[in-house]
């Protein structure tokens, strides 16, 4: 399910590559400023390339989550084509929830780490040189404030993030719109960011380690062969192309490994996040015996809500039900 947005970012990227060394020959010379434009072309092509194939790897866990739903409830295959049919059914939608989600993490997430990183960090060094004349005194507070100012930023990252991470479930399986996605969201995440951190940390370090069964031997490799591939501003003249399509893609695969995984634990965050407040495995166990909910008068406010919408129109008292705090089957 993850492979094909990843293939066309990994072509895409290798081609933005070759293209990049055609336009902007290397003039030979170690000064980066020599190379500007080789470097910023690249550079700025990669990081669109992969924005882009960021958003749409969001949008394709989307139509997965829904699969997911619809394996606990029905018993039913999660299949490629099945993943690829919901995400047809509301692409829009989940692509305008990707990219407004990228967007907002990458200017919050930046703002975080470069204000929360510096301005903790040069507190710390004031407080560390003002006991100076206590040596060890200084370096015990230096560790243990540069620790918890990292500690800190990281918590405050995962704070904003985790209210994000069930837009792309909340259009599939509950058939909600953008922006009341993003709401919904924010409502179900609340108290979650030591799970979604843990999540996420254990994602990235499990396939990461992984990874680096392959990482290490191609960079002795190339260490061995004379490419300086810790120098980000060297003559790419002298870095083969072997190296860099090698290295694109096990940094593919690694996202192509990352992926699954990462929707898998979303997926059941979300459920489990719903179970404790909503009582949404009553939802599921009804839903799975009684069948849909039947339909209401569209003047009345239906309490009822969905365990799986089949549309937005159905998922509009749903979220007004949401919104007043209380389901069906809250049996809390």
């Amino acid at each position: 399910m993850a492979a094909p947005p990843v293939t066309v970012g990994t072509a895409v990227s290798v081609g933005w590559t070759f293209l990049s060394r055609t336009l902007f020959p290397s003039t030979g010379s170690a000064d980066p400023f020599d190379n500007l434009a080789l470097i910023l072309f690249g550079w700025t092509g990669t990081l669109f390339i992969l924005f882009a194939q960021t958003v749409a790897i969001l949008a394709v866990m989307g139509g997965a989550s829904r699969n997911f739903v619809r394996h606990i409830l029905f018993g039913e295959p999660i299949t490629v084509k099945a993943t690829y049919k919901n995400l047809k059914d509301r692409f829009w939608a989940l692509l305008a929830a990707s990219l407004i989600i990228s967007v907002l993490i990458i200017m919050v997430g930046g703002a975080i780490f470069y204000f929360g990183l510096t301005i903790g960090l040069v507190i710390v060094f004031l407080i560390a040189a003002v006991l100076s004349s206590i040596p060890p005194l200084a370096v015990i507070v230096g560790i243990i404030g540069s620790a918890a100012v990292i500690f800190l930023t990281l918590w405050l990252f995962f704070l904003v993030a985790s209210r994000f991470a069930y837009v792309p479930q909340t259009i599939t399986v509950e058939g909600l719109g953008v922006f009341s996605s993003i709401a919904r969201s924010a409502s179900l995440a609340s108290g979650n960011v030591r799970r979604f951190a843990a999540l996420f940390m254990f994602t990235i370090l499990a396939v990461y380690s992984a990874l680096a069964i392959l990482y290490i031997p191609v960079g002795w490799y190339a260490w061995y062969q004379g490419v300086d591939f810790l120098n980000f501003f060297m003559d790419h003249d002298l870095i083969p192309a072997w190296y860099e399509i090698t290295s694109q893609l096990l940094s593919q695969a690694s996202v192509i490994l990352l992926a699954p995984v990462w929707m898998v634990g979303l997926c059941l965050l979300y459920i489990d996040e719903r179970v404790r407040h909503e009582g949404y495995d009553i939802e599921l166990m009804a839903a799975r015996r009684l069948g849909e909910i039947p339909d209401v008068p569209q003047d009345y406010l239906n309490p009822l809500q969905p365990a799986l919408a089949t549309s937005v129109e159905k998922a509009a008292p749903a979220a007004k039900a949401s919104a007043g705090g209380f389901t069906s089957l809250d049996l809390k």
